[in-house]
């Protein structure tokens, strides 16, 4: 079901739109035990960048967005994605991540397990870095950076044109979320989840909305 907008609703498109074109990327670490789940929490989504130019529509139609994280079974910590796109707050809970060796994750489809991309942080454990590959006639990557309290610092900033950059993208090419509305407002129980755990690192985790408006 897509809102006005055509491709918008596929925010963070290759999130959780990737279940319709399943790619398994190379060089991904293992799966690792550990022992600090750091992904878990609140995530604010800051800017992204993308190779596919349908993916960049969706990044340029979304003004706000967050991700909660939570523990799963195992080293699965299972995401929920909120997004707004125009008028309308689309959620997503399709994704999951699962712990990696030197504190990458990797991203996957919560039912078919899937490979879709990794998640990494960017300079500290503030900022959370997805990574997401999408195969279409040939395969497309895209940047999504999340941070705890919706900022970063310019060093992030330049790093994350940097990544850009290794996509074959210009380094001004991310394009940063204007929270212009608060359409998508954290749930009781996020919220409830984020005072236990101190404040800006309480809840929050990486999915793409690719469903029907929240009630």
């Amino acid at each position: 079901m897509a809102p006005p907008g055509g491709s918008a609703v596929l925010i963070l498109t290759a999130l959780l739109s990737a279940a319709a074109a399943p790619h398994k990327p190379t060089a991904l670490p293992s799966p690792a035990n550990t022992t600090v789940p750091w992904p878990l929490g609140m995530w604010h989504f800051v800017a992204g960048a993308a190779q596919l130019p349908q993916h960049l529509l969706d990044l340029l139609l979304i003004d706000h967005g967050h991700l909660h994280v939570q523990p799963g079974g195992g080293q699965e910590l299972l995401i929920t994605q909120h997004v707004a796109v125009g008028d309308r707050c689309l959620s997503n809970n399709s994704t999951s991540i699962h712990l990696g060796a030197n504190g990458t994750a990797l991203l996957r489809h919560a039912q078919t397990q899937h490979i879709l991309g990794t998640a990494t942080k960017l300079g500290s454990e503030d900022t959370l870095l997805i990574q997401h590959h999408v195969q279409r006639e040939e395969t497309y990557s895209a940047l999504y950076l999340y941070a705890r309290n919706r900022t970063v610092s310019s060093e992030q900033q330049d790093e994350l044109g940097r990544r850009a950059e290794r996509l074959g993208l210009s380094r001004g090419a991310a394009v940063y979320a204007p929270w212009r509305k608060e359409l998508c407002q954290p749930g009781e129980k996020e919220r409830a989840e984020e005072r236990k755990n101190g404040g800006a690192r309480g809840a929050a985790p990486p999915s793409v909305p690719t469903g029907s408006p929240r009630q």
